[in-house]
């Protein structure tokens, strides 16, 4: 489903990974699939919070209903600044928050270390009729882990066959996994990390250490690469999203959430009483 004439191809086949791909080869700045610019992606953006919040709600009232067997879990990966935080807040964010599930993993606390890495992660799965959000997610154990050497190699291998079979396990639970890179280029992250440095008001959001990974890029893209390559699979493909431009990364990304949604499918509850009884007792009141 697209909610513009402007998408020549829908944003969940011009993205997804496929076969042979390369990272190096895609263009931060593309825009794959939408023939707009960015005053026609503001304003598609915009259009499409109506279709994107009354799916959401159908969800959500299944969910109250008793009734809701789907869910949808997007995960967000990306280097620092890349907009995972814009694509909460002007994406996620036109929804009914109640019908939301946002979590952000930092780093691991000694209890969820004693476990295997993806006990913290089962955990913050998505109820039937929500939508999970993962602002970082199990795959910082295979991008930091492998850059890092947090774990030996051996480790990081068994971790991309975990995470395929968890992925396939949560998809038979009835979770749509919405995976998308945010996919920024170096030049454009050293410009956002500059003007975070250049407004007090963003000095917050600034931290000395991504200098310290700006450092090791190659690796994170290589990183990236193979575990895309690994992990991408029919039931949970990866989605990269070109994210030197905001406002296409934020359209893209609504129109896969608009595409997992469309395709669950969700309908109003039917009620589970007489309603022209209670129209009655109403007017009778």
């Amino acid at each position: 489903m697209s909610t513009s004439s402007r998408w020549s191809t829908p944003a969940s086949d011009a993205l997804r990974v496929e076969p042979g791909f390369r990272l190096s080869e895609i263009d931060p700045r593309s825009t794959p699939g939408y023939d707009g610019n960015k005053a026609t992606g503001k304003a598609d953006l915009d259009a499409g919070r109506e279709p994107l919040e009354d799916l959401q709600e159908r969800l959500f009232a299944q969910s109250v209903a008793g009734t809701a067997t789907g869910s949808v879990l997007l995960v967000l990966q990306a280097m620092d600044t890349a907009g995972k935080g814009g694509i909460v807040r002007h994406v996620v964010g036109a929804v009914d928050p109640q019908g939301v599930e946002l979590a952000s993993f930092k780093k691991p606390t000694a209890e969820e270390l004693a476990h295997d890495f993806l006990w913290r992660i089962e955990k913050r799965l998505p109820d039937a009729g929500r939508i999970g959000v993962f602002d970082r997610s199990h795959y910082e154990d295979v991008l930091i882990g492998r850059v890092r050497s947090l774990a030996p190699a051996s480790e990081i291998e068994r971790r991309y066959g975990a995470i395929v079979a968890f992925e396939a396990q949560a998809a038979e639970m009835g979770i749509r996994v919405v995976k998308v890179m945010l996919h920024i280029s170096k030049d454009e992250q050293r410009e956002r990390l500059a003007e975070r440095l250049d407004r007090p008001e963003k000095h917050w959001k600034y931290n000395p250490s991504d200098v310290n990974e700006r450092e090791l890029w190659d690796d994170y893209m290589d990183a990236y690469q193979v575990a895309i390559e690994r992990t991408s699979t029919p039931i949970a493909p990866w989605h990269i999203v070109p994210a030197d431009r905001k406002w296409y990364a934020r359209l893209a990304v609504q129109q896969l959430l608009i595409d997992a949604l469309t395709d669950i499918g969700p309908r109003w509850p039917a009620a589970d009483y007489d309603v022209e009884e209670e129209k009655r007792r109403l007017a009778a009141s």
